[in-house]
């Protein structure tokens, strides 16, 4: 068998997380149209046992955050998840948002890219959005950095030449072991997935402002024959962000567990019983102890 790892990175918003389910064919990484929607590195295991005339193949791919100038240490942990990851992986995956122009935060991305040794493969997102005009600006750009042993144009939406990248992808496996079971998609824990399926419903219902300010932590998770207790703690850091993720009556909480019920019973296969609680911790972003409590921080 063939195997090896892949780290996706990426600015925020390029699509990264959505491309992992599309090639995984299921949802294990949460997806929104806000940045910095996902903060941990996701695990996504791709296994083929037909590949290769049946020898067969297993890809892992560690779907990073998206990499961005800081604004607290939340912030720097997130970016330096992602970019520690570069030298751990058989091949890097730089997604590009085809919809926006080149800018400095692309520049200071490749910058970093150019510091790492490992093979690099370059694919332009969101294709289908895009003209063909600025399309071939934005791959002359890549193009001529030098750093890409392929560039490619796709959409991880509409599953558009998603097969042609997994091809050059394969190429890059060598002789391994199977790391994990054919049927296994991801070996994030249970409790990791939970909560970012709550965080999912969180940035989903909630205004442009508290997104950012806002973390999920399992408390309580029980299980028995025919129910699975769960108590989670949404954090958030001002006392007006409790009161607007609570709603009027109680009504908008109610609607984000009830969202977040539905699919946590849909990955578990059985029947939840969802308890949210909101506390406030003021700065929580700067508090070195949270983020590692929150593993938002490599140990």
């Amino acid at each position: 068998m063939k195997s090896g790892f892949i780290g996706i990175v990426g600015r925020p918003n390029a699509g990264k997380s959505t491309l992992l389910n599309c090639i995984l064919g299921e949802k294990i990484a949460i997806t929104s149209d806000k940045p910095q929607t996902t903060r941990n590195r996701i695990t996504g295991i791709f296994t083929d046992l037909e590949a290769d005339g049946g020898s067969g193949v297993q890809m892992i791919f560690l779907d990073t955050p998206g990499i961005h100038r800081p604004k607290n240490r939340l912030g720097e942990a997130i970016n330096e998840t992602a970019i520690n990851t570069c030298g751990g992986v058989d091949v890097v995956l730089l997604l590009v948002d085809g919809t926006k122009e080149f800018g400095k935060g692309d520049r200071k991305l490749l910058d970093i890219l150019r510091e790492v040794k490992t093979p690099k493969v370059c694919a332009i997102n969101k294709t289908d959005l895009v003209k063909p005009e600025d399309f071939a600006a934005l791959y002359k750009i890549y193009e001529e950095e030098g750093l890409f042993d392929e560039i490619y144009g796709i959409s991880a939406k509409k599953d558009l030449n998603v097969t042609e990248l997994m091809k050059t992808l394969k190429g890059y496996m060598t002789e391994g072991p199977m790391y994990y079971p054919a049927d296994q998609a991801t070996n994030d824990p249970v409790r990791f997935l939970v909560s970012e399926i709550i965080r999912e419903k969180l940035l989903l219902y909630l205004d442009q402002e508290v997104p950012h300010g806002v973390a999920v932590e399992i408390e309580s998770y029980q299980e028995t024959e025919r129910l699975v207790r769960i108590g989670a703690v949404i954090y958030c850091e001002r006392p007006s962000h409790k009161g607007i993720i609570i709603g009027k009556g109680g009504r908008k909480l109610k609607g984000i567990g009830k969202a977040a019920r539905e699919e946590i019973e849909e990955l578990l296969g059985t029947k939840v019983y969802l308890e949210l609680f909101v506390k406030v911790r003021e700065h929580w972003r700067d508090d070195e102890r949270m983020i590692r409590s929150l593993g938002y921080k490599d140990e």
